[in-house]
Order: C-alpha cells, then sequence, then structure tokens
C-alpha cells in the first residue's frame, strides 16, 4: 500500500525532488561493478566540493548522521584523550556522551537549549588543558542555532588539537570551507539540505585526523574504521562491506541539483524563505526560539503561545493538512514546535502553505489570527 503524500517541513527528512526519486529506481548494480564505481568517485569528488576540502579521506558512509558522527568518535578518541564538546542542543549532547562512551575524559561547555553559545567559553575549555579533540556543532537541529566556527578552529589549531564538526543540518544550506576554518573531521547527513534519502552520511577527514588513525595504541571498530574504508572508498576498491548502491544513485541526483544551482545561490535561497517565513510568523504573533542574527535559515524553532497544545497543533497540521513538522526536543519539548526549509523543501510556495496550515491550527485551539494578513507580509520581501 502506497503511503500518502505529505509534505515534509520538518527538522528532516526533506522533501525529494522527481530527479532524485527517478534515481532511486535505477538497475541496480554491484558495489564493486565497473560501472558503478565512477559514479561512486564523481560523488566522492563532489561532495569535497560540497565539504570545500580536498582531503581523500572525502566519502558517503553507510547509515545517517549519526554513523558519522560514530565515526568521528570512533576513529579520533581513545580512552583517556581529552575532549572538549560544545553543547547548546540535543546533538551536542549526543556527541558528547558519543565521547563518554569511547572513554574520553569530556569536557562539556553547556549553554541553555535556544541560547547562543559563547565561543569563548569553549576557546577558554581548550585552553585549560591539554585537548585531543574538540567538537561542536555548526547547525543545532534541537534549537535552531548556527555557531560560529572560526574562533573555535583557530583555538583548537593552537593547541594542537583535532577539531571535528556536526554538519549534519548546514551542508548543502550554507557554504563550506572546511579546509580554510581548519576542519579536521566533518560529518552530515543526506536527508537534510542535500534533500536525498536518509541512510548515507558525508564524511570527511583530514591528513592530520588521518595520522591520529595511525597512531591510535588500538584500532577503531571495524565497521567505521578508517583505513578500511579507504581500502574501499580509495583506488584499490577492495571489498570492505556492501555499500548502498541506489542510495548512491540518488546522492548523485541531489549532488546534480547542488551543482546546478550552485552553493551561493543555494545559500541565498535558503536565508530568503527564511526571512519569508520569520515575516509570516511575526504577523501570526509567533516569536522564533532564536534571533534572525544568530538562527539556522534550515530551521527555525517557534515558540508556542500560551495555551496552544503541541501534540494538538501539530496533528492538526498532519492530519488535515498533510504537513509534517517537528516537536521541541530536551528541554524544549512542548515549548516550541520546528519547521525545517531544507534543499528541495526551501521554496515560497511551501513557506506560504506552511503558514496557512499554521494559522488554521491555532484557529482550532481559539488563537485568534489572521492568516491573510500572514501571506501578505510572507510575500512582502
Amino acid at each position: 500500500m502506497p503511503p500518502p503524500e505529505v509534505l515534509l517541513l520538518g527538522p528532516g527528512p526533506s522533501p525529494t525532488s522527481p530527479l532524485v526519486r527517478a534515481a532511486q529506481a535505477w538497475p541496480l548494480l554491484g558495489h564493486l561493478d565497473p560501472a558503478f564505481l565512477p559514479l561512486l568517485e564523481n560523488v566522492q569528488q563532489r561532495l569535497r566540493e560540497l565539504f570545500g576540502t580536498a582531503n581523500a579521506f572525502t566519502l558517503p558512509l553507510a547509515g545517517t548522521g549519526t554513523s558519522g558522527m560514530e565515526a568521528v568518535v570512533g576513529n579520533l578518541i581513545e580512552p583517556g584523550d581529552r575532549v572538549v564538546v560544545g553543547v547548546h542542543g540535543i546533538f551536542g549532547q549526543r556527541f558528547a556522551e558519543a565521547a563518554r562512551r569511547r572513554g574520553a575524559d569530556v569536557v562539556e561547555v553547556r549553554t541553555e537549549f535556544g541560547a547562543v553559545p559563547d565561543p569563548a567559553a569553549i576557546v577558554r575549555a581548550i585552553q585549560a588543558g591539554p585537548v585531543r579533540l574538540c567538537g561542536v556543532v555548526h547547525a543545532e537541529t534541537s534549537t535552531g542555532v548556527l555557531l560560529d566556527l572560526r574562533p573555535i578552529a583557530a583555538a583548537a589549531r593552537a593547541a594542537g588539537a583535532l577539531f571535528a564538526v556536526d554538519a549534519v543540518t548546514s551542508l548543502g544550506g550554507l557554504v563550506w570551507q572546511a579546509d580554510d576554518l581548519g576542519v579536521d573531521a566533518a560529518f552530515s547527513g543526506t536527508q537534510k539540505c542535500l534533500s536525498a534519502p536518509p541512510g548515507l552520511a558525508p564524511l570527511t577527514l583530514s591528513a592530520a585526523a588521518l595520522r591520529r588513525v595511525a597512531e591510535r595504541r588500538s584500532p577503531p571498530p571495524f565497521a567505521v574504521d578508517a583505513g578500511l574504508l579507504m581500502g574501499y572508498f580509495g583506488a584499490d576498491r577492495a571489498y570492505h562491506h556492501t555499500a548502498p548502491v541506489s542510495l548512491v544513485y540518488a546522492l548523485s541526483a541531489a549532488l546534480d541539483e547542488v551543482a546546478a544551482e550552485g552553493m551561493d545561490g543555494r545559500e541565498r535561497r535558503h536565508r530568503a524563505v527564511a526571512a519569508q517565513l520569520r515575516r509570516g510568523l511575526d504577523a501570526l504573533d509567533l516569536a522564533p526560539l532564536v534571533a534572525a542574527a544568530h538562527a539556522t535559515p534550515m530551521l527555525t524553532s517557534v515558540r508556542y503561545p500560551d495555551g496552544v497544545d503541541d501534540r494538538v497543533f501539530r496533528a492538526h497540521l498532519r492530519n488535515v493538512h498533510r504537513i509534517e513538522i517537528g516537536g521541541g526536543l530536551g528541554s524544549l519539548a512542548g515549548r516550541v514546535f520546528r519547521l525545517g526549509l531544507m534543499g528541495h523543501g526551501a521554496r515560497p510556495e511551501n513557506v506560504l502553505r506552511v503558514l496557512a496550515a499554521i494559522g488554521d491550527a491555532l484557529a482550532a485551539q481559539g488563537r485568534a489570527v489572521d492568516i491573510a494578513a500572514a501571506l501578505a507580509a510572507a510575500r512582502a520581501g
């Protein structure tokens, strides 16, 4: 039985284009087939361009963004390593927990969920003692806060530490320059701004990160061992695991669309629709959790007015308007809803549709709203 058509405007997955959906239906080939390997190499090269890196180790790892995170901590952390992690949302919290499970001495630099972290606090933690790795989340999906990476990257480099970044929500929506920033490890997911199906984690490791892997006292976990992965994703194309061929097809098609638009244009589009959304929300008397100057353009968390029930509100959007949005996580559960305008879904017509649906859902809970004014405000920019 085919699933219903639902407009995905939550924190992920995002809508896929007809081109990406068609690519998934291409004939299946073996993961070592001579017709598949050139496509895989092309995907790897375009991921390098997307990350803004020349790293040889750049690949689409099987699994979602969490797999990318596990690859970073599994390869770069050993028991007893001092690791500094910026925590200002659920995914920073998850990064810290993953490092702890590898036996690291984790120093968390915590900020209230929804508040903007002070990069100087993370810098001070790096400078407070020997540090093996610093990990942060660029665009925190649980809150919608965008972190300034430059001062943290500079401090990590000065301390001789590796710098790792969760780019799950930002890659493909914002211009990335990993080499220019001094990022040693970055991971993402295909289901956010790339608008491909979930199941692959774009991952890149610098030469310094690979040296760290080579110097380990014990080997990394087999599934994410960087050396073994390069056996398949490098020139030898040696068997390590069965790559998800159809997902690589879909990612290739998604990267075609990124290249056709260009990342500068893609970032402008994400920022324009985010501004459009904020104007409409303001006309509905709804306040974003994060000020625009510090917010991710692809994910907006919105405070609920007093008396609005989170589950009833989101169920109304899903059941009446066939729109999926996200609820709050952790300390923000029940207090905010999260709107994702990502990749193929970051379009003006989707902004207008979701604003009308939000107005209707608020009215269904007894709130006085002016939907026409919200739509006019969104169009006014």
